[in-house]
């Protein structure tokens, strides 16, 4: 599910685990809460139905991105969507 500049996700509480905001750069990070926020939780074609679905049913929220250089990290918003977490990969 991918809108425009528009929010369709509010983020409440956002926090970040150490390790990734020792290893990523805060303006990556930034931009990926926005997308997040807007409804870009494709983590590849093949779950972009199940991200949409995922919304609808009030599950747990997952994108996955890359850094400026290339570190993939997640962005997760829990069920009750009152708290968004970012961490890498190997931390969940």
């Amino acid at each position: 599910m991918k809108t425009s500049s528009q929010n369709v996700l509010p983020l409440r509480k956002t926090v970040i685990t150490p390790e990734a905001r020792r290893s990523l750069h805060s303006e990556d990070v930034q931009a990926a809460l926005k997308r997040h926020a807007q409804g870009d939780w494709k983590v590849c074609l093949e779950r972009d139905e199940e991200s949409g679905l995922s919304f609808q049913e009030d599950f747990q929220l997952l994108s996955a991105y890359r850094d400026r250089n290339q570190m993939a990290f997640w962005v997760i918003t829990e069920t009750d969507r009152n708290v968004t977490t970012i961490l890498l990969p190997e931390e969940f």
